[in-house]
């Protein structure tokens, strides 16, 4: 559950990190399916909308929610997109399923408070929900030019493996988790 970080934005569909993922998975756990429900452009309230049908619909063991920069590079009140992902946090939890929350990091010119500040409200929510958590899934990819598109914004197919490179460690944690 994500935005055009995960929705393969400007990338054939096989090569973005997900469908990376359900590649590797399933080698190594072939009854388990990778639903990519990303949508470039999305906020987490756009996510939230779409949350419920999407946990109806599929059945998650794991959900990997990655939304909220949008909302930053929108200006969106941060105390909003707490509550958007708080809110899919508990339904999945509800819905019996173990969450990945995966952080993001905005451009310094939206200001050191807010940068900050958007930065640590998902280390606050990782810890207030005891979930799995990601700080930067861009780590190493995002100040490498050759690893990212011309708009400085988005990975690119060189990229997508060491994206998912940074994922993988956290997601083991939670099937390994399931496991016991």
């Amino acid at each position: 559950m994500g935005d055009s970080l995960s929705a393969t934005y400007n990338l054939r569909q096989q090569d973005g990190w997900v469908s990376l993922l359900e590649k590797q998975l399933s080698q190594s756990n072939p009854e388990i399916k990778v639903v990519n429900a990303s949508v470039s452009g999305e906020t987490t309230q756009g996510g939230l909308s779409r949350f419920p049908a999407l946990l109806e619909s599929h059945k998650p063991t794991w959900v990997i929610l990655e939304l909220g920069a949008n909302d930053a590079l929108r200006g969106y009140p941060l105390n909003q997109t707490t509550i958007n992902l708080e809110t899919m946090i508990e339904q999945a939890h509800q819905a019996n399923s173990s969450v990945l929350l995966i952080g993001n990091q905005i451009p310094q010119n939206y200001g050191k408070r807010y940068t900050e500040m958007f930065f640590n409200l998902y280390k606050d929510i990782a810890e207030k929900y005891n979930l799995a958590y990601l700080p930067f899934m861009l780590q190493d990819v995002a100040l490498n030019k050759e690893l990212m598109q011309n708009d400085g914004i988005h990975p690119n197919a060189k990229g997508q493996p060491i994206v998912l490179k940074n994922i993988l460690p956290h997601l083991e944690t939670l099937l390994d988790k399931n496991k016991e």
